[in-house]
């Protein structure tokens, strides 16, 4: 499928694909990699802006896109697009999560919302990520921009930690004891998250603080800068970009600010796209092209604070023809844009309507080393290799799970997808609060013809609703969604009924006698 019909493919994501499986998950994998060398192996680029929504991308959705992507556009041409991938949640953190350790969010701590640092990471230190697994196997790793897992940092002459509510930013020459170069990443530079984006961290330091308008061009930069550094060094890396824009502060730089002709979100989004080009200009420069696997992503859809609305009077639709954006359960929470390069596999112009998340880029790296997934990781990792060579993907998981920023629930099988929401569970009308005591506790959605989300079957398809249900309940007690031996989940009990307790919650506020004022 060429990729000028993109758009039209995800009109009709959720259909089963045509592509048939031809030989066995073993003898597939053959085809891809020989076991010889590490140096045999292509390069890994991750390429994960922030907040970018599916529609903010032009040759996604055409019709509605107003802002110009010549880079993204141009990586489409070239590569596969997928119509129908999504990220673990629909924020920050827990997306990040689940890209590392193949492994939802939830199954930690971190039940909604996102971590603000200053406190221990999130990412276990015995467990693997997607950096030491690769490190393992003869890659060299790198993250340069946004980590948002926590991590602490310590006073560098006391070895005590620093106290958020003592320092709005993290001093210079603060430690840090379990960042990223300590979850299996050789290099880091960049910054924790958005409220802390002054304070530029390499490796397990604080170097500086810089104005956070200078902050993508430095990732930029950095980024360039590695690669061309790799230029005489066979060892392949794998190099993870997660930048910070275009989230919130919304800084476009001054040659890029009037670019767009929609304003500053415009004009950042713009700039991000740019990123794009300057990786591959490095390299092409350096002729690392041909044998490197290029993913151009985003962690979850456009927030609020781009003025959705006011983009939209100007006939730019962030999320396409999805409903919801950053923060809720419909797909434009969570549905993302997925742009894959690798010269020496995927064919140019092609689209794949096959469903995929975050989580599956380890199992998908270990199949394209040829390695086995080690114990106890990647618990909700499928590989999605299969489906470069436009083969169907080989999985053992039944559906995937979505989550939202207050940590509701909904379950994607198929073409069907369930919602433990009466609302958006997010961020977008109408929220939970704003739905009436009558309304249907549960949405159902056949997404190969209502995409949208706006017809809801659950009444029509009750069975299936406690398919879906069971399912859910099914992948969270095994603590994994994929075959293997049960997993344990960090915590004991996780909540999939959120509204009933935000509802007994806002009962017991109304029932509760008023405090008494102190007279003193």
């Amino acid at each position: 499928m060429k990729v000028a019909n993109a758009y039209s493919a995800l009109s009709n994501a959720g259909k089963r694909s045509v592509w048939s499986v031809t030989i066995s998950a073993i003898s597939y994998a053959a085809i891809f990699v020989s076991q010889a060398s590490a140096e045999s192996l292509p390069n890994i680029i991750y390429v994960m802006c922030d907040d970018l929504g599916y529609g903010d991308v032009q040759c996604l959705a055409p019709e509605t896109s107003k802002i110009p992507t010549p880079h993204a556009d141009e990586l489409a041409s070239q590569g596969m697009t997928f119509t129908d991938a999504h990220s673990g949640s629909s924020v920050c953190t827990p997306t990040r999560y689940g890209l590392l350790t193949g492994r939802y969010s939830w199954r930690t701590r971190l039940q909604k919302g996102v971590v603000t640092g200053f406190a221990p990471c999130l990412i276990d230190a015995k467990r693997p990520t997607v950096p030491s697994f690769l490190r393992d196997v003869g890659y060299d790793t790198a993250i340069i921009g946004k980590w948002h897992l926590d991590f602490q940092y310590l006073n560098p002459e006391t070895g005590v930690p620093y106290s958020q509510n003592q320092h709005k930013s993290p001093p210079v020459g603060a430690t840090i004891p379990d960042g990223p170069i300590h979850r299996g990443f050789d290099y880091f530079h960049g910054f924790h998250h958005a409220r802390n984006m002054e304070a530029v961290i390499e490796n397990d330091h604080v170097i500086k603080h810089d104005a956070v308008i200078n902050m993508l061009p430095r990732l930029t930069r950095k980024s360039v800068e590695y690669i061309e550094s790799r230029k005489d060094n066979s060892k392949p890396f794998f190099l993870y970009v997660p930048l910070g824009s275009p989230h919130t502060p919304i800084v476009p730089s001054p040659e890029w600010q009037g670019k767009s002709g929609l304003g500053p979100y415009g004009d950042f989004v713009m700039q991000t796209d740019n990123v794009l080009g300057e990786i591959n200009t490095a390299l092409s420069k350096n002729g690392q092209l041909d044998n490197t696997l290029l993913i151009f992503t985003s962690d979850n859809g456009c927030s609020k604070a781009a003025n959705i609305k006011n983009l939209a009077e100007q006939g730019h639709l962030v999320s396409g023809n999805l409903r919801g954006s950053k923060a809720d359960l419909w797909d434009g929470g969570h549905r993302l844009p997925f742009i894959v390069r690798w010269p020496s596999t995927v064919q140019p112009g092609t689209v794949c309507n096959q469903l995929i998340c975050h989580t599956d880029l380890f199992a998908t790296v270990a199949e394209l080393t040829q390695q086995q997934i080690p114990n106890n990781a990647a618990e909700d990792s499928v590989s999605f290799l299969p489906a470069l060579h436009e083969k169907e993907i080989i999985t053992t998981r039944n559906g995937i799970t979505h989550h939202s920023f207050s940590g509701h629930f909904a379950y994607r099988r198929g073409r069907w997808k369930l919602l433990l929401a009466k609302g958006s569970g997010g961020w977008t009308s109408p929220r939970e609060r704003d739905m009436p005591n009558t309304a249907a506790k549960v949405q159902l959605y056949d997404m190969a013809t209502d995409i949208g989300e706006r017809r809801n079957l659950q009444n029509e398809k009750p069975e299936l609703v406690q398919e879906l249900l069971d399912l859910l309940k099914t992948d969270i007690q095994r603590g994994r969604s994929t075959d293997g031996p049960i997993a344990t989940n960090d915590i004991n009990r996780i909540d999939l009924w959120k509204l009933q307790q935000e509802n007994a919650t806002e009962k017991k506020s109304k029932t509760k006698p008023p405090r008494k004022k102190n007279k003193n």
